[in-house]
């Protein structure tokens, strides 16, 4: 049996980054907060917000699947219909989109979710304003929507202004569960369209600052072809604290793994490369930095019925291996 702490952990990001954190802390925290990227707007999330009106469903139903503690229920919210007028929709996001219609509050459709899917934890909207994120070039001009910047090259434009339109604000929730935290953890993902779009919502940085709560941060595996290629751990970290506005992390873990030729060129995508280890950048940082290996070994597969399936990566984070280290430092000498 693993220790269990009570110490209040939120994590911060997107979809698949926040379901590997989740997925393991669940077995090691009692009081999980998960505040979730609400820019999505690609595949069947972008489908329902044309169509209904309605806020991004798709990461949220990711984060309550990973706390999940219902078998039967996790496979139903993360059923994803592969013909007729519902081909590509996820049960979890059909769901979540009815009950916003049916209580009115985005929020409260996902408590009756949280209840349905017993969840180990909370997870809230990062913000419940409907926005879309922008991206600016060097000269000033913009791209609109979360799935076109997520896929798209920046060509010479490195490290990009990033926004969103109108500014959203922090749901007062979101604000005091940063506040109340022991620990915050920005998990690993798309560094600008899913992780930037949550630390540059108004008030998520004023909150991880004035929270006492020590601040980590969990490196991506891979770089992202065409937008951060080259980057080292380094790199990603001071994009983190710039989306936060001043140098706050405390701890960033980052994996040590380095895959065979023939499994990273089963697992990633062409272009991407494990991100490289800068260990005088990251000696001389004013965070503790650290490295542990942790890739899956076990493969990802991704449905047939996914419209988006060609972006996302294969390769993902071990979620019990990362559990343990965060547990650690949350929690000196447990286990």
């Amino acid at each position: 049996m693993p220790h269990v702490s009570d110490k209040k952990i939120v994590v911060i990001g997107g979809g698949t980054g926040n379901f590997a954190v989740l997925s393991g802390l669940k077995h090691y925290f009692k009081h999980i907060t998960a505040l979730v990227s609400m820019a999505d707007d690609g595949g069947s999330t972008g489908q329902l917000r044309d169509e209904l009106g309605v806020l991004p469903p798709g990461d949220v139903r990711q984060c309550l699947v990973a706390l999940s503690d219902a078998p039967v229920a996790r496979q139903l919210f993360d059923y994803r219909f592969g013909g007729g007028g519902l081909s590509g929709h996820n049960f979890g996001n059909i769901f979540l989109s009815a009950m916003e219609k049916v209580t009115g509050s985005f929020s409260e459709g996902v408590k009756l979710a949280s209840e349905v899917l017993r969840t180990h934890g909370t997870v809230l909207p990062i913000t419940t304003d409907q926005v879309k994120l922008v991206w600016f070039d060097a000269s000033g001009n913009k791209v609109v929507g979360e799935y076109i910047i997520g896929d798209m090259d920046f060509g010479k434009t490195r490290r990009p202004k990033i926004a969103l339109e109108p500014q959203a604000k922090i749901t007062p929730e979101a604000h005091r569960a940063i506040l109340d935290a022991d620990v915050v953890v920005i998990s690993p993902g798309d560094l600008y369209a899913s992780i930037g779009a949550a630390l540059v919502v108004e008030g998520v940085a004023e909150a991880i600052r004035s929270s006492k709560a020590t601040r980590i941060y969990v490196c991506n595996l891979v770089t992202k072809p065409k937008q951060t290629d080259g980057f080292t751990v380094s790199d990603y970290a001071e994009e983190i604290e710039r989306f936060m506005g001043f140098s706050g992390l405390d701890v960033v873990i980052y994996n040590t793994d380095n895959p065979d030729g023939e499994l990273q060129e089963k697992y990633t995508h062409q272009g991407e490369h494990m991100v490289a280890i800068d260990s005088q950048r990251l000696e001389a940082a004013h965070y503790t930095s650290i490295g542990k290996p942790l890739v899956a070994m076990e493969p990802i597969v991704l449905s047939s019925a996914d419209p988006i399936a060609h972006t996302r990566s294969l390769i993902r984070h071990d979620s019990d291996h990362l559990a343990e280290e965060i547990l650690k430092i949350a929690a000196p000498g447990a286990g």
